[in-house]
């Protein structure tokens, strides 16, 4: 499995992922252009992707669906309330529910709902043979009851998007401020370093934390919370700091 996340932020988010048979992405918030150009750092085109799967209908996850989905005819996955939300966009022929678990060509795929201020957003679990990759942002908590399916995967993409102190310390409202990290907001660094060290096991490679906030978090504070809970829990694995405006290497698990 290849993953690169080519866009993660309040302003744009997607990701690649390639395995022998498959070329997805997940969420499609940059335009066309970035896409174009951030594949062709891994020598892929857009033309050659097979489907898009949609987490939810915020901007900075669609911005470019309708018009890649014109231009490529490609098919795209969601939840029912995503997809019923998407038909306003997206003609019906390319729009596929996505089944609470599915398959789709080489990939066997799990969704998790998410608690976020979008009805029907989900979370992946894409697996490929002995991998699986856990893909989870925007919510403002986790399920404990998905917690045995989330366990022991190859490579978390996760979102870490702010610190408590600099947000309630920041300029935002007090209304935005109880939506960031209310139920239904976003995850902070030190709850998302609660998770993944409860989750990571021995198969795990790779922690890509993802949607940092550029106003509430900063990439040095979101790499330092994680990884200071990492060392208190003897663990020894890579993170990876997805950016808005550069994509990540690479990365082959």
């Amino acid at each position: 499995m290849k993953i690169k996340v080519l866009a993660s932020g309040s302003k744009g988010n997607s990701t690649y992922i390639e395995t022998t048979q498959s070329k997805i992405l997940i969420d499609m918030g940059i335009n066309y252009l970035t896409l174009q150009t951030k594949l062709k750092e891994i020598d892929v085109s857009p033309e050659q992707l097979d489907a898009i799967f949609i987490t939810h209908t915020h901007t900075d996850h669609i911005k470019g669906l309708a018009s890649l989905v014109k231009k490529m005819n490609i098919p795209v996955y969601a939840s029912t309330l995503v997809t019923q939300e998407l038909r306003k966009t997206i003609p019906e022929n390319n729009l596929h529910i996505i089944s609470r678990e599915d398959t789709f060509q080489d990939l066997e795929i799990e969704t998790v709902p998410l608690s976020h201020d979008v009805e029907g957003t989900i979370g992946y679990i894409i697996k490929n043979n002995d991998e699986k990759l856990i893909y989870i942002t925007d919510t403002g908590y986790v399920n404990e009851r998905y917690f045995k399916k989330l366990n022991n995967a190859t490579i978390y993409i996760i979102e870490s998007n702010h610190d408590e102190e600099m947000l309630m310390n920041g300029p935002y409202p007090y209304y935005l401020k109880q939506r960031v990290v209310g139920d239904s907001g976003h995850l902070s660094n030190h709850t998302t370093a609660e998770y993944l060290t409860s989750w990571l096991g021995a198969k795990t490679k790779y922690v890509v934390l993802a949607h940092l906030s550029e106003n509430n978090n900063t990439p040095e504070l979101a790499y330092n919370t994680i990884h200071e809970a990492f060392v208190k829990n003897n663990i020894e694995v890579p993170i990876i700091i997805a950016e808005q405006r550069v994509a990540t290497d690479l990365i082959e698990v």
